[in-house]
C-alpha cells in the first residue's frame, strides 16, 4: 500500500507530496512559459486566492499549481512533515 503524504500549500490548500517534481519560483521566463503552458491547457491550477504567486508547484500529472506561499515555506512543511512521519515510526 502506498503511503499518502499531504502537504498544504497556503490558504488550506493540500497536494500530494508523491506526486510533486519541483517546487518553483515564478519570476524566470521558462517558468512564466510553464505557467502559461499549463492554462492554455487546462492544466492550471490557482491557488493563490487573488494574491500574488510566490511558488510554481509543479506535479507528475503534468498540473502546474501556483501558491501564494514562498517556495521555501512549502519545502520546509514537506521536510518537518517527513521528520515527524520518521519520528512516529521510530515509536
Amino acid at each position: 500500500m502506498m503511503d499518502v503524504r499531504l502537504v498544504n500549500i497556503g490558504f488550506g490548500n493540500i497536494v500530494s507530496v508523491n506526486r510533486i517534481i519541483a517546487i518553483v519560483s515564478p519570476e524566470s521566463a521558462p517558468i512564466k512559459r510553464i505557467i502559461n503552458e499549463a492554462r492554455e491547457r487546462g492544466m492550471l491550477v490557482d491557488a493563490t486566492y487573488g494574491r500574488r504567486t510566490r511558488a510554481v508547484v509543479v506535479m507528475d500529472s503534468d498540473h502546474v499549481i501556483l501558491s501564494a506561499v514562498q517556495p521555501e515555506t512549502v519545502a520546509n512543511r514537506l521536510v518537518h512533515k517527513e521528520a515527524l512521519s520518521k519520528e512516529e515510526v521510530t515509536r
